[in-house]
């Protein structure tokens, strides 16, 4: 009798369990997703105030196009000598895509030149994994340190 007392008890309190779980490693992913949320937003911001920063000092007219997600890119390619109708290449599947990572990484180029910083800092952004990490330390030095 106390041995069904005992396995009706477990056989209930399961479900319990498994539940309390679901509820453990849904909090965890809903950390996780607000965590990578603030650093996504944190980046952003960070990205467009330097390159509000490397436009003003290049006397770019329309800066505050850093702010706006496909408009920073045209902004990037007219700041390297590009016209900005290149962004319409966005559209183009794969071989569009290449060939504006290829405008833009030129673009890049010219810019760090212009801003008296070597070229091949653009290149960074190439390197899996790390090379968001230099391109960020590059624009950062680009927009707020003088170089003479």
């Amino acid at each position: 009798m106390v041995s069904e007392i005992f396995s009706t008890c477990e056989n209930t309190l399961s479900p319990v369990w498994a539940v309390m779980g679901m509820g453990v490693i849904g909090s965890l992913i809903a950390i996780g997703i607000m965590i990578a949320l603030i650093v996504f937003v944190g980046l952003y911001i960070y990205h467009s105030l330097a390159w509000v920063r490397i436009a003003r000092k290049m006397k770019y007219k329309r800066a505050w196009l850093s702010w706006i997600p496909i408009a920073n890119i045209a902004m990037i390619l007219q700041l390297g000598g590009f016209h900005w109708a290149f962004i319409f290449l966005i559209l183009i599947p794969i071989l569009g895509w290449l060939a504006l990572a290829v405008l833009g990484i030129i673009s890049l180029w010219r810019i760090f030149e212009k801003r008296k910083y070597p070229g091949w800092f653009s290149l960074g952004i190439i390197i899996p994994q790390v090379g968001w990490i230099l391109y960020l330390i590059a624009i950062g030095l680009a927009a707020w340190s003088d170089r003479k």
